[in-house]
Order: structure tokens, then C-alpha cells, then sequence
């Protein structure tokens, strides 16, 4: 079995790991959705204690949200999530393809992550610039020079 360089593995697991987290994410929005009128019922009639400011936040947050943004927000993330997906399979079976997509796609996310650092620094924001600028960096010095 060839082995596999340990940067390419660890944008594998990187991506998806990011997969998995847009796909849970895209099932807890569609299934907000789904119980949408439970969910108002519930943030009206629900007395909170102040050990519960987090769900408190939450659902005032969800509840706030048109129904419409919630479906866009849900079904957007889920096919996000199926890229990210396709995106760590090509990659582990090393496509080329695969590298002029996450190169792509890394590539124009990167502008809006320095505006978004220049608007509010936050450790999140540091973390997700960092690995992005490594993994297109990783990639595009490791670009297949044959295609496959």
C-alpha cells in the first residue's frame, strides 16, 4: 500500500472533520425547521434558571430566525458539507482534481477571512486563517505535476 505524505493525511482529516461538522450542522438546522412551532412554544413558555443563559441565548437566537433563512442555511451547509466530503476523498486517493479544487476554494476564502480578521479579532478566526494559508500553501507546493 503507498503511503500517504503526513501533510496530505492531515488535510484529510481536517477536511473531513469540517465535513461532519457542516453535516450535523445542516441536520440540527433542518430539523429546527422541522419543529419550528415546538421550538416558539417552547422559548415562550420555558422558565429559565440562570444555569441555562447558554440555551436561553440559543434559542432566542433560532426561534429569532425566519423560517426561510433556516431552510437556505440548512440545505446550503449540507451541499458545503458534501464538497468538503468529496473534497478529503479525492484528496486521500490524491486527484488532482481534488488539489485544484481545494486550491480553489481555499484561495478565495482567504480574502474574506483577513477582513474579517481586520474587522474583530477572535482565536477561532486566528485558528481557521492559519490552517487555511497551511493547507493552500501545503497544496500548492505539492501540486501533482501529472494528471490522474
Amino acid at each position: 500500500m503507498e503511503k500517504r505524505p503526513l501533510g496530505l493525511v492531515a488535510i484529510v482529516v481536517y477536511k473531513s472533520f469540517t465535513a461532519l461538522l457542516l453535516m450535523v450542522t445542516s441536520i440540527a438546522l433542518l430539523l429546527t425547521l422541522k419543529n419550528y412551532q415546538t421550538l416558539q412554544v417552547l422559548s415562550e413558555n420555558y422558565v429559565l434558571e440562570g444555569k441555562s443563559i447558554i440555551i436561553d441565548w440559543l434559542l432566542k437566537k433560532v426561534v429569532n430566525l425566519n423560517p426561510r433563512t433556516l431552510a437556505f442555511s440548512g440545505i446550503g451547509t449540507g451541499i458545503y458539507a458534501i464538497v468538503t466530503a468529496t473534497e478529503a476523498v479525492g484528496l486521500w486517493y490524491e486527484k488532482r482534481w481534488a488539489h485544484i479544487l481545494v486550491l480553489g476554494l481555499v484561495g478565495i476564502s482567504i480574502p474574506p477571512e483577513i477582513y474579517e480578521l481586520i474587522r474583530e479579532i477572535s482565536l477561532i478566526k486566528i485558528l481557521v486563517f492559519v490552517l487555511n494559508v497551511a493547507v493552500f500553501v501545503y497544496l500548492f507546493q505539492s501540486f501533482p505535476k501529472h494528471p490522474n
